[in-house]
């Protein structure tokens, strides 16, 4: 009787392990899995992210290969409805986080007063800022993808913008409360190394060099918010990974553009 209530006891926490990886699933998209689980249940795959961040990367691509490659429709329009897409499907989760942000960063004293603006629910000049500023470069990006490569292009972006955070978190001392924690205490440079293993050779696959390069683009936007949240707020909060996730998007953009004007 014993062994059988082992066995349903290891089940049991299988399934919870498994229900952790849908649970990302669900946080990072306005899908509704309906999945029962913890935050701490879903840090544990943040190592994972970036392969959710393919996933939502083939239904954005697809989304702007339609639009661009099928319908045709004006660049400048279809970059603003790409973009529209892209922060509407992830649920403005890390949108949020960027515009609490730039509140924080427009803050002159201690780090805690800085973090404690940065949670505030009020919206500042700062954040209204960093959102103009990250989606007007976004947009730019998007808009000047030569036609023929929006699909591989938006597809590594989103990549990158998960290893953007997959890399804040390896290089953050977490905020000892708040759910950005758990993802911060659940990476380190092994897991890193692993998430861009599997990253890369996806990259490669989709988009050769440039594939790579847009990967390793979003691994070092996520070292430099890492290393600005560091120098400005000492620790890291969830609003610090959102950011991640809309910097290395939007870098990752703009060298792989760029790589086609060289």
């Amino acid at each position: 009787m014993s062994i059988l209530n082992d066995q349903n006891d290891e089940s049991k926490k299988e399934g919870s392990k498994i229900n952790g990886f849908f649970g990302l699933i669900s946080f990072s998209t306005i899908i509704p899995l309906n999945i029962h689980t913890s935050i701490k249940e879903m840090a544990t795959y943040t190592w994972a992210w970036p392969i959710i961040g393919a996933a939502i990367g083939i239904i954005v691509g697809a989304f702007g290969f339609l639009l661009v490659d099928l319908m045709h429709l004006p660049q400048l329009i279809a970059a603003a409805m790409i973009y529209s897409f892209s922060i509407w499907f992830t649920g403005f989760h890390h949108l949020d986080g960027l515009i609490d942000f730039g509140d924080g960063m427009m803050v002159h004293g201690t780090p805690e007063k800085k973090i404690d603006v940065m949670r505030d629910k009020r919206i500042g000049t700062g954040g209204m800022a960093y959102l103009l500023i990250v989606g007007l470069i976004t947009f730019t990006a998007i808009a000047s993808i030569p036609i023929g490569f929006i699909f591989y292009i938006i597809l590594i972006s989103e990549i990158a913008a998960k290893m953007g955070i997959v890399s804040c978190a390896t290089f953050s001392k977490p905020f000892p409360n708040g759910t950005g924690k758990y993802f911060i205490e659940a990476m380190n440079k092994k897991l890193l190394f692993l998430s861009f293993i599997l990253t890369s050779t996806i990259g490669f696959l989709v988009f050769n060099t440039v594939g790579i390069i847009g990967v390793v683009m979003g691994i070092l936007s996520g070292v430099l918010i890492a290393l600005i949240a560091k120098k400005n707020f000492k620790w890291a909060t969830g609003d610090v990974l959102g950011t991640s996730n809309e910097v290395a998007r939007m870098l990752a953009l703009l060298i792989m553009v760029a790589m086609f004007t060289i």
